[in-house]
């Protein structure tokens, strides 16, 4: 006679569903379990593997302002050598006596014959002046005796026109703006190039190339 189905290891159930003991029921729910950490696992490491190969694109970056100016442009710089030059052929000697100049020392000069003893020499404070863009020169003239001086009447290489406006009209045929011409406060030594920028276009980080 057969063996009772209740004494089987399995057993049907009144759904007809085949009986599991609950400690195959736990062995089960351990390998699910341990199914699923392992799926987790891969899938973790496809998705890392992925973004290593096809990393998000950058953030594109603002443009970075204009980096301090620590010279006189090149492009002036340039000019005012070929200013001393020909200057020269006239039989003239000058001397480039301020070129670049810190807001700090631009400052200092605004102080003085005001808060400080002396004449006033300048009628803008740092930032305000093209002397701090590396955009203007200072000159004086030099006599043979090798003195530097500011006379706008001098005739040193005996023409009958002054020396300071020769000066002046060679520097403007290469491209300087004088600050003798300015209706106010006129700067007799000074000598500018803007290329088209205003001080507030300068403040504002805009810069003039460096190269023609």
């Amino acid at each position: 006679m057969p063996e009772p189905l209740a004494r089987q290891n399995t057993t049907v159930g009144r759904i007809g569903q085949p009986y599991v003991r609950p400690e195959q029921k736990q062995k089960r729910s351990r390998v699910m379990t341990s199914l699923v950490l392992v799926a987790i696992i891969v899938m973790g490491w496809r998705w890392i593997q992925s973004v290593q190969d096809h990393p998000a694109p950058a953030r594109e970056q603002a443009p970075a302002k204009s980096t301090a100016i620590a010279g006189l442009h090149p492009i002036v710089a340039e000019k005012a050598d070929e200013l001393v030059a020909q200057t020269g052929k006239l039989g003239i000697k000058i001397m480039i006596t301020d070129d670049f100049r810190s807001s700090e020392e631009q400052n200092a000069l605004y102080k003085k014959g005001r808060s400080e003893p002396g004449q006033v020499v300048t009628n803008v404070k740092g930032g305000a002046s093209y002397h701090n863009y590396g955009l203007a020169v200072d000159f004086a003239l030099v006599k043979p005796d090798g003195d530097v001086i500011w006379d706008m009447e001098y005739d040193g290489n005996g023409n009958g026109k002054s020396d300071w406006m020769e000066v002046v009209s060679a520097a403007k045929k290469l491209g300087f703006a004088w600050g003798g011409d300015w209706t106010s406060f006129k700067d007799y030594p000074h000598l500018q190039m803007d290329f088209g920028y205003s001080i507030k276009d300068l403040q504002n980080g805009k810069r003039p190339p460096a190269t023609e």
